[in-house]
């Protein structure tokens, strides 16, 4: 059973289109990435999924409940930490975390929860007086009352500083190995890239790829960089590499010869051209192109996808301004 299936979703904001006729399947024990532009409509989509907001056309199910007609059923099972979450300044962590146990009618080690996100030492200090990021791990904290089968993570690391967010992707991945499906928004690419299974991209509310990383790179006009050093080159070693079909541009500089390769092409053969042309290959490294790269490169106006990737297409004014839009 998919834990989230999408088919056909629309949402309308009278004349802005903010969800265009999304069909997604996210599998049970996926960690998956949810990205796009500001305006995209990643938090309508995740707002349709809690049943905050009603979609104009089409069905979203959640662990095999429609999201709309069997609401209770799916709150029941998920977990959440909301873009624009906010907590009750005048009750403490433990409070937050006792009203939510109750709300579920569930069992829960309160005082483990809030060691797991760094907040016990504050647990029975009052929330008004939390920084951001320990307001942001305590609502983690409730979202992780009742060891949910699904959570929805919307920008789960904005406002954390390194440390934290390497604690929420501990955290995220340590769900997701108790069997938790984790299906998260972000615009930190890094934290995307380190955990995700597969992503999905959208752009002016349509879905324009979803794959594995590695996917989406071969999918893609990218690049990898390879920066080797050298001895012994000159420049009939850099015309050399330069002649190679997958080679896009090389240059020289001391030791150090940097060479951009096409999607297709061949850091082994480019080492052997370096060394059949007589220079002696040191050691070398090799950058691939990053996640960043590759939303960019699907989400820059004029782009081109590659055939059979869902195409981009204008669906009229942005959403970022229409009433429940992304944030």
């Amino acid at each position: 059973m998919a834990a989230i299936e999408l088919d056909g979703l629309t949402k309308h904001y009278g004349d802005v289109v903010a969800v265009d006729g999304l069909d997604l399947v996210v599998e049970e024990g996926e960690i998956f990435g949810f990205l796009g532009p500001n305006g995209a409509g990643k938090s309508t989509t995740i707002d349709v999924l809690l049943d905050f907001v009603r979609p104009t056309g089409g069905s979203a199910t959640v662990l095999g409940h429609d999201a709309q007609r069997e609401s209770m059923a799916v709150r029941r099972r998920i977990g959440v930490l909301p873009d624009a979450y906010h907590v009750y300044d005048r009750l403490t962590g433990r409070q937050h975390m006792e009203f939510v146990v109750d709300s579920k009618e569930v069992d829960a080690d309160i005082e483990a929860i809030l060691e797991r996100v760094r907040v016990l030492e504050a647990a029975d200090r009052k929330a008004g007086g939390y920084s951001k990021g320990m307001r942001q791990r305590l609502v983690l904290a409730m979202a992780l009352v009742g060891d949910p089968d699904l959570l929805i993570l919307d920008e789960p690391s904005t406002g954390l500083d390194p440390n934290g967010a390497r604690q929420m992707r501990e955290i995220i991945q340590e769900e997701n190995d108790r069997g938790t499906t984790v299906f998260f928004s972000s615009h930190i690419m890094e934290q995307v890239e380190a955990i995700c299974d597969r992503v999905a991209i959208i752009n002016r509310g349509r879905l324009v790829a979803v794959d594995s990383i590695e996917g989406l790179r071969d999918s893609t006009e990218t690049t990898t960089t390879l920066t080797v050093t050298v001895s012994g080159a000159d420049d009939d070693v850099v015309a050399a590499v330069r002649s190679r079909e997958d080679v896009t541009s090389a240059s020289l500089s001391g030791d150090q010869f940097v060479v951009t390769l096409g999607t297709d092409g061949s850091k082994f053969g480019v080492l052997q051209a370096i060394d059949a042309a007589g220079a002696t290959v040191e050691d070398f490294s090799l950058e691939e192109s990053s996640l960043e790269d590759l939303f960019v490169e699907y989400t820059t106006p004029g782009q081109e996808v590659e055939p059979g990737e869902p195409q981009a297409q204008e669906t009229g004014p942005t959403p970022a301004d229409s009433p429940g839009a992304d944030r």
